[in-house]
C-alpha cells in the first residue's frame, strides 16, 4: 500500500480535486486576483501597502488575505508590529497545473 500526502489523490500523487477546488475558489473573486497580481509585482508587501493599492477597506483586503493564506496561494510572516504577504508561486504554478491537466482531460475525452 502506498502512502499518500494530504491534498494528493491516492492513486496518482496527483492534487486531490478538494485541494484543487479550494484554491480555485480561493481566485474566485476579482479582489483577490488583483491582490495577486499586486503581492508578484513585488517580492513582499504588508496589508496597507495592498489597500493603498486597490483602494478598499483595510478590514476588505485583510479578509481577501486570510483567504488566500487559508488556500495556500500566499504567505506571510510577521515582520515587527506588520505581516508581510507574498505569493507561493510553487502552489499557484501548480493550480495552473492542476486546471491545465483537467482541461487537457476534457478535451481529449471529447476527441474519442
Amino acid at each position: 500500500m502506498t502512502e499518500s500526502h494530504p491534498g494528493t489523490d491516492r492513486n496518482r500523487g496527483a492534487p486531490d480535486s478538494r485541494a484543487v477546488a479550494a484554491r480555485l475558489a480561493a481566485l474566485s473573486h476579482p479582489a483577490r486576483i488583483e491582490i495577486l497580481k499586486h503581492l508578484s509585482a513585488s517580492n513582499s508587501c504588508c496589508c496597507r501597502e495592498v489597500v493603498d493599492h486597490l483602494d478598499l477597506a483595510q478590514s476588505t483586503v485583510s479578509q481577501h488575505l486570510k483567504i488566500l493564506v487559508e488556500a495556500g496561494l500566499v504567505r506571510f510572516a510577521p515582520d515587527r508590529q506588520r505581516s508581510r504577504y507574498e505569493v507561493d508561486r510553487e502552489a499557484l504554478a501548480g493550480v495552473s497545473a492542476s486546471l491545465n491537466a483537467l482541461v487537457n482531460s476534457c478535451c481529449a475525452a471529447n476527441k474519442r
